[in-house]
């Protein structure tokens, strides 16, 4: 009896002791301990960290030195060494899989033929810190994506099949909000012929249908932060409603976000014609469009969504159908529902 319950006591001070790790952010938690100042700068692109943040590079090495260490990217050790943060290597490591514990964080990008998985082109893992590599990355995607050819004003050019700014923004959430203690898994960027998928670990602390109007939070504020401070993703808000709004101007049909037990996924959709989208394509587009309306002050309406449509005003029979089945299920209400039909203004169930 005695012994059980010393046991017992060891165990909370166990599960105690392990709670307080837990509340250490990840990007304070120590990535490699000890090195020397020269085994720091083979490990961090230094180089890119300063010219990031639009600082000139120092001329010695201890200037360099104090740089890092001031913006938490890397720690002085009793010992008068240096540990490296997780920050300091999940922004500027040269090589990812030199730190054990983050080699599975690089992004991986899987080329598809066709719109299934049974067939791989080409899969690629990244290398790079995420500061370091972000616009190679976008980069490199884009160079990968199939290309859509237009007419305008007579001419037809080929364009990308998604909006350069709605990729950035998805994959900067992609890196931000991942959770980093789901080990053996890391941010994921497929492509196939009629779609991208961004995949990341962890689910969303915000419920997918608020993404666009409600603040961020993220697990790692810190790493947000910085990639803030260096543009690559939104000083305020998630970037959805750019998301939104590029898919819209773009003719697009509307993103999805779906969550898995351990993962959040967003999906960008190629081109489709108005008559080859399904009810569910409809349902969402009119979600959106609305809450996009909704956070930028402006009444949605049949008119609108017949614009985001590009639906000819003979069809407005077809959008008003549409607003119907999306008022059925819930997720768009009438913001004056005495109004006469035609001037029916609409907002999110959560208006």
């Amino acid at each position: 009896m005695t012994y059980t319950k010393k046991l017992k006591d060891h165990s909370v001070k166990e599960r105690e002791v392990w709670r307080m790790f837990d509340r250490v952010p990840f990007e304070r938690q120590i990535a490699a301990d000890n090195q020397s100042s020269e085994q720091v700068l083979n490990l961090l692109d230094y180089p890119a960290y300063f010219d990031l943040v639009k600082l000139p590079l120092p001329d010695n090495r201890a200037g360099t030195l104090n740089g890092l260490e001031a913006d938490g990217l890397i720690v002085k050790s009793d010992s008068g060494l240096w540990h490296i943060s997780n920050l300091g290597a999940v922004l500027f490591a040269r090589k990812l899989e030199a730190f054990a514990h983050l080699a599975r964080k690089a992004v991986r990008v899987v080329l598809y033929r066709g719109n299934s998985r049974v067939e791989t082109i080409r899969e690629i893992p990244g290398t790079k810190g995420y500061a370091t590599g972000f616009e190679g990355l976008i980069g490199f995607i884009n160079n990968l994506l199939p290309e859509n050819e237009v007419i305008g004003q007579a001419l037809r050019k080929s364009v990308p099949m998604f909006p350069e700014l709605a990729i950035r923004e998805l994959v900067a959430n992609a890196l931000i909000h991942q959770d980093f203690a789901l080990t053996g898994t890391g941010p994921m960027i497929e492509i196939f012929n009629d779609r991208m998928e961004i995949t990341n670990p962890g689910i969303p602390l915000v419920d997918t249908q608020r993404f666009l109007d409600s603040p961020p939070r993220s697990r790692n504020e810190a790493l947000a932060s910085f990639l803030r401070r260096i543009g690559i993703c939104e000083e305020r808000g998630s970037g959805i409603d750019k998301v939104v709004f590029q898919t819209e101007f773009y003719q697009l049909p509307a993103p999805a976000f779906e969550v898995t037990p351990e993962h959040t996924r967003a999906i960008l959709f190629g081109h489709k014609d108005f008559k080859d989208m399904d009810k569910e394509d409809h349902i969402r587009a009119c979600y959106l469009h609305c809450c996009l309306k909704y956070v930028n002050r402006e009444p949605m309406n049949n008119t609108s969504f017949r614009d985001r449509l590009a639906v000819d005003v003979k069809n407005s029979a077809m959008v008003s159908r549409i607003i119907k089945q999306a008022t059925d299920v819930g997720v768009i209400r009438p913001y004056d529902a005495d109004a006469g039909t035609k001037a029916l203004r609409y907002v999110p169930f959560w208006a």
